[in-house]
C-alpha cells in the first residue's frame, strides 16, 4: 500500500516534538516509503513548514480546540497543524489540502476524529484573522523558544530580530568546487550547458558555488567524477583560514559529516591527515565523501576529549577543532533544532567544547595553529570560551582573521557571522598559534 505524504509528514513531526527525535533521522526514512519524487518533495516541505511555524500552529489551533489531541491521538493533532500549514503558508488549492488530510486521518486510525479534523480546517479556512499574531507573545511571533530569543537579545541587542528572521527562511544550496578536479569556471560552465541557473557571489570563496533553486545534487554534473560537494559557504572558510600545505601533519577532531577533511585535502592533498570522530556511524559518510573526491586520510573513531586512547604521541602542525555545539547557526537548515535544543544543554556542551579544546592544544606542536569553530551564535560557546581559553593559557595567541570586517564585532576576539548575513549559515572562528618553545624572541 502507497503511503499518504501527509499522513507521514505528521507522524514525522510528532517523533521530533513528542519524542525529541532529529528530523534529519526521521524523514529519510518515510522518504522512503513513498516512490514519487514529488510526494517526497512535498514531505520535506510540509516537516520543515511545520517546524518553522510550529507555535503560531499551535496559537490557532488552541483558539478552534477546546484541548489538544493527547496518548493514542497525538499524531492527529499533528496531522491538524499539517492541515494548517498547507491552507496558510502553501499554494495547495483549500479543497485539496483539507480532503487530503481528513483522508490522511484515517492511514492513522483517525477514522472517529474525521469530523473534528475537517470542521477545524473549515474554520481556519473561513477565519483568515486567526493568523494576526500582533497580540501574541514573542515566541509565537518570531516562532522560536523563549529562551533562545531571550539568549539572542541579550548577545545582539540591535539585530536579534534579524537573526529570527534569517532562521525562517528556507536555506539556500551552497556547493564548493573541488579544485583538483574542475575549475569553478569550467564547473560553471557545465551548470550553465544543463541550464542550472547559479552564481559565485564571494569573493573570497571562489570555489563557492550558490543554486538559485534547490535541486538533487547526484542529478547535477559531475557528482560522480567528485567535481564538488554540498557545504555551506560559512563553513567553507575553515579551509581557508586553516591554510593547509603539503607535507604538514593536521587533526580534525570532530570530522563527521567530512564536508571540511575533504577541503583540507583539496587544497594539501599531500597533508598527512588524520580525521577524527567520535560516532562511529558518522564516519561511514567521511569514507564514501573522501572515496568520491579521491582523497585520502586516516579515518579514527575516537574521541577528540580523550586522546590518550588514540593519539600516537606524533604532534599535529596544524589542528581543526569543529566542536559539537547548540547548532543555534544552522536553524533554517535544520529547523527543528529550535525544539530539540533546550536552554539546559548549553553548559554541558560548553564544558565539552573545554575540554575537547584543552586535550587537542596539547597535541599541537609549539609554532602551530589550531582553528576552533562551531556553527552556533551563542557567546557561552564562541567568543567568552576562546576568552576564558586564552585567560588561562600563555602559550596561546589569538590570530586576526583578516575577512572579518568592522560590523562583524572586531573587538570581541574571533569572527562571528551571523545566519542570513550573504546567504551564509551562523559560523563562529578563532584561530589560534601556539607560541614557539623559544618564545623569548616573540
Amino acid at each position: 500500500m502507497s503511503r499518504d505524504c501527509r499522513a507521514l509528514a505528521a507522524q514525522c513531526c510528532y517523533q521530533v516534538i513528542d519524542q525529541g527525535r532529529s528530523l534529519s533521522d526521521v524523514l529519510p526514512k518515510a522518504q522512503q516509503q513513498l516512490t514519487n519524487p514529488l510526494d517526497k518533495a512535498l514531505l520535506q516541505e510540509i516537516c520543515f513548514g511545520v517546524m518553522r511555524t510550529l507555535p503560531q500552529l499551535e496559537h490557532v489551533c488552541a483558539r478552534l480546540m477546546q484541548k489538544p489531541l493527547v496518548k493514542n491521538f497525538r499524531a492527529l493533532q499533528f496531522l491538524i497543524y499539517v492541515g494548517i500549514y498547507q491552507l496558510h503558508f502553501m499554494r495547495v488549492p483549500d479543497h485539496a489540502a483539507i480532503n487530503a488530510t481528513v483522508d490522511a486521518a484515517r492511514e492513522l486510525k483517525g477514522q472517529s476524529l474525521t469530523k473534528l479534523i475537517n470542521g477545524v480546517l473549515r474554520n481556519v479556512q473561513r477565519q483568515p484573522q486567526l493568523f494576526d499574531f500582533s497580540q501574541a507573545g514573542q515566541a509565537v511571533q518570531f516562532c522560536h523558544p523563549g529562551w533562545l530569543i531571550s539568549s539572542l537579545q541579550a548577545a545582539y541587542p540591535d539585530n536579534w530580530q534579524q537573526i529570527l528572521d534569517a532562521n525562517q527562511q528556507k536555506a539556500p544550496l551552497w556547493l564548493r568546487v573541488n579544485t583538483r578536479q574542475i575549475s569553478p569556471q569550467q564547473f560553471c560552465t557545465a551548470l550553465t550547458e544543463e541550464e542550472i541557473a547559479h552564481s559565485q557571489p564571494i569573493s573570497e570563496l571562489p570555489g563557492a558555488v550558490l543554486l538559485d533553486s534547490p535541486t538533487d545534487v547526484t542529478e547535477l554534473p559531475g557528482y560522480q567524477q567528485g567535481w564538488f560537494s554540498v557545504q555551506d559557504a560559512a563553513a567553507q572558510y575553515a579551509g581557508l583560514l586553516l591554510a593547509p600545505e603539503n607535507g604538514q601533519h593536521i587533526l580534525d577532531a570532530c570530522c563527521a559529516p567530512g564536508g571540511k577533511t575533504c577541503h583540507l585535502l583539496e587544497l594539501a592533498p599531500d597533508a598527512k591527515l588524520t580525521a577524527l570522530d567520535k560516532d562511529q556511524a558518522r564516519l561511514v559518510r567521511v569514507r564514501e565523501n573522501l572515496q568520491r573526491l579521491g582523497l585520502n586520510a586516516e579515518v579514527l573513531a575516537a574521541d577528540a576529549a580523550n586522546p590518550d586512547s588514540w593519539w600516537d604521541g606524533q604532534l599535529f602542525d596544524k589542528i581543526l577543532l569543529d566542536v559539537p555545539c547548540s547548532a543555534t547557526g544552522v536553524i533554517r537548515r535544520h529547523p527543528d533544532i529550535r525544539w530539540l535544543r533546550k536552554k539546559s544543554d548549553i553548559a554541558p556542551l560548553v564544558q565539552l567544547q573545554q575540554q575537547i579544546l584543552q586535550q587537542c592544544w596539547a597535541l599541537l606542536a609549539p609554532g602551530g595553529k589550531l582553528l576552533y569553530a562551531t556553527c552556533s551564535v551563542l557567546p557561552a560557546e564562541n567568543h567568552q570560551q576562546i576568552t576564558q581559553f586564552l585567560s588561562s593559557h600563555a602559550d596561546a595567541c589569538l590570530l586576526p582573521i583578516s575577512l572579518q570586517s568592522n560590523s562583524d564585532s572586531a573587538a570581541e576576539p574571533g569572527w562571528q557571522l551571523l545566519p542570513g548575513q550573504l546567504n551564509r549559515d551562523g559560523f563562529y572562528y578563532a584561530l589560534l598559534q601556539k607560541a614557539p618553545q623559544d618564545n623569548h624572541n616573540g
